[in-house]
């Protein structure tokens, strides 16, 4: 056991968690005044919820012993087993339990991205039970497929530094299925939805930039070279994120907007999450700048398509995290991580190939199991909260609160 890869895996650990009250903030300030309590609750909430799923069952299916590369057993139930000494298999300088709660975090994070889709119009009851359900049957199974041993697109040979598939395009892709089975909020394409507090949107975007060193420089589980290059790779993406969304919004729409950096900010860390372990900075920056202006496109799209994909989860994360995951097969290259592979630039076409594939089963997988569950609670719960609290507002409706008070 090493004292310096613990530390940094505890440090990313709790860097992952602050992203969830970050996402709060992020979503909270792109509302109306009336939900800004609702939608944060929405991220706050899950950190309590999926932390006690995951510390009973959600850590042992996604990386426990596996049952034929789809799941992993349940020998690991409550911690069983899984202690201070390290697991090899997983991380060999650092306690087994280390790596278990840095991995919690990013199961935490992941259904509160969907939220974003639903915003304004979710009703809580149902969505806590869409939260557990989605992570027992959609996050913890493909957890286990791309990063769990024995997992068959891990023994396929994809790669995933941080979560490309496993956390932004399961997440972004459930949010396309949302937002088609709950239907457009009350008002949407009359009303004004403008954002009730961007300076709050922002502090989170930065809080969530922050955050993503851990998310991704974190997954080297070591403190080392590898560690390091993960971290400028997602800054500089991030960087060039920024500045492609807004530069490419200034053209289209003759003003660059504070909202618009933020969301270009968090396109080009979603983007680099499964590259930024395996490319050159060079390449970083590039995807980056591919990701601003590409993730800006799809969201200027979603009125085409007619979905009210209310905080642009779709655009930014399931798009971002296919254009991350299918870059990796092309910039990937063992000079930086000897522990991945060569992409298609560095002699290797049939990385691409198999990132295309890990891309397709994820979309498909996700999309079907989300959409079958929502189908599910709509009928046994309800989705949606009546017309008349809509009106009113979550904030009100739900929780008996009110954001602000002046």
């Amino acid at each position: 056991m090493n004292n310096g890869d613990t530390a940094w895996l505890l440090v990313s650990a709790a860097l992952v968690m602050i992203m969830t009250p970050a996402l709060a903030m992020f979503y909270g300030g792109m509302v109306r005044r009336k939900n800004i309590l609702s939608t944060i609750m929405q991220s706050f909430i899950v950190i309590a919820l999926v932390s006690v799923e995951w510390m009973l069952v959600g850590y042992s299916a996604a990386f426990g012993p596996d049952l034929g590369g789809v799941i992993g057993d349940l020998s690991w139930f409550a911690l069983a087993g899984v202690g201070i000494d390290p697991y090899k298999g997983y991380a060999a300088t650092v306690p087994h339990q280390a790596f278990m709660i840095y991995q919690m975090m990013f199961a935490v994070i992941t259904p509160a991205l969907i939220a974003g889709a639903f915003a304004e119009r979710f009703r809580f009851s149902t969505f806590l039970v869409f939260c557990l359900l989605w992570s027992l049957l959609v996050y913890n199974p493909v957890a286990h497929w791309m990063w769990g041993i024995g997992g068959w697109l891990r023994n396929l040979g994809a790669i995933d530094f941080a979560g490309g598939t496993v956390v932004h395009i399961t997440a972004g892709v459930s949010a396309l299925s949302a937002a088609l089975v709950v239907g457009k909020r009350r008002g949407f394409g009359t009303d004004n939805m403008a954002p009730n507090n961007l300076p709050m949107t922002v502090l989170g975007a930065g809080l969530l930039w922050f955050g993503w060193f851990g998310f991704n420089a974190g997954s080297a589980l070591a403190a080392d070279g590898l560690s390091v290059h993960a971290f400028v790779s997602t800054h500089m993406a991030a960087a060039a994120g920024t500045l492609a969304w807004v530069f490419t919004e200034w053209l289209h729409r003759g003003k660059p907007t504070v909202l618009g950096a933020a969301s270009g900010c968090i396109a080009g860390l979603g983007t680099i999450t499964p590259a930024s372990g395996f490319v050159q900075p060079v390449f970083a920056l590039l995807i980056g700048v591919a990701a601003g202006s590409i993730c800006y496109g799809a969201v200027m799209m979603k009125g085409r398509f007619g979905y009210d994909d209310s905080l642009d989860v779709v655009g930014v994360h399931c798009v971002g995290g296919v254009l991350g995951t299918l870059a990796t097969g092309l910039f990937a290259t063992r000079a930086v991580n000897p522990g991945g592979a060569d992409g298609l630039f560095y002699g290797n076409p049939k990385q691409l190939a198999i990132q295309a594939l890990a891309v397709a089963a994820v979309l498909v997988y996700s999309f079907i199991v989300t959409y079958a569950l929502l189908k599910l609670l709509d009928k046994l719960m309800g989705l949606r909260v009546s017309r008349e609290n809509e009106v009113m507002g979550l904030d009100l409706s739900e929780h008996g609160e009110a954001g602000y008070t002046w």
